[in-house]
């Protein structure tokens, strides 16, 4: 049964980004719904990573909108700060603080951005890296975890800052094939929760059975999207059509 969304939690108009004369991002339209689950496909280069980078202002759009909460938070007004902390990413090489234990990793961003006083941060952090199943690791160094792991703790930090939304720049490009598994059983279980996710992925069998929406993007457009149904049994397009055969042949 597909969810059924009534509140658009961000929406994007006329979005563009270039780098040099490049331009890496065409008038996009686009929006997410609170409590869905939209997967972001395509080719290396369409602009798929810096969408989800503009949306969390790690890149500055050049034109249009972003619109959270009936405000555009492109205008120079807003704390972008703050709007960041609704916007939970993770990354794909998991920036974590090499620093710093697993527990602080989590706690450290509740202390100092949301304010949180430093029992409440632990309290919650231990929730997150419970839900992760990684609460016997708390007190390692990331330099002594598995790829799967770091991942893992990565998303628990995320998750501990209680956001609207988590956005997902490809979690498992940088992991061993066999850790690849453990992190998607992780975002399946978010998603069914009612987490809002924003996924860029290559994961196309995670997609398939996961995402409510997919979003097919090429040279810097979003050619089409769609139900999973849609996109992966009938594309309208070829190139939807050719870049779905290179990736299924793969699996």
């Amino acid at each position: 049964m597909p969810k059924s969304h009534s509140e658009t939690l961000i929406e994007i108009r006329h979005l563009s980004k270039s780098f040099g004369n490049h331009e890496v991002l065409k008038d996009i339209h686009f929006h997410v719904d609170r409590g869905e689950v939209v997967c972001i496909i395509g080719s290396s280069g369409s602009g798929k990573s810096t969408l989800l980078r503009c949306l969390n202002l790690l890149e500055r759009p050049d034109g249009g909108e972003i619109i959270y909460e009936g405000k555009n938070i492109l205008d120079a007004k807003m704390n972008v700060t703050a709007y960041r902390a609704k916007l939970g990413m993770v990354f794909q090489q998991f920036n974590l603080f090499n620093n710093l234990n697993v527990l602080d990793n989590c706690v450290v961003g509740q202390v100092q951005v949301l304010k949180r006083p430093k029992n409440q941060a632990v309290q919650t952090a231990e929730k997150y890296l419970s839900t992760v199943g990684m609460n016997q690791f708390m007190q390692a160094r990331p330099s002594q975890l598995s790829g799967g792991q770091k991942q893992r703790v990565a998303i628990a930090r995320g998750l501990s800052m209680e956001p609207d939304a988590l956005l997902f720049d490809e979690p498992t490009s940088a992991l061993d094939p066999e850790m690849v598994g453990e992190v998607l059983k992780i975002m399946k279980q978010l998603a069914e929760s009612g987490l809002t996710m924003l996924v860029v992925t290559h994961e196309m069998q995670f997609a398939r059975e996961v995402a409510d929406r997919v979003v097919f993007m090429d040279d810097g457009i979003i050619l089409e999207e769609g139900t999973p149904q849609e996109i992966f049994n009938q594309p309208k397009h070829e190139r939807t059509r050719n870049f779905l055969k290179r990736m299924l042949n793969q699996e």
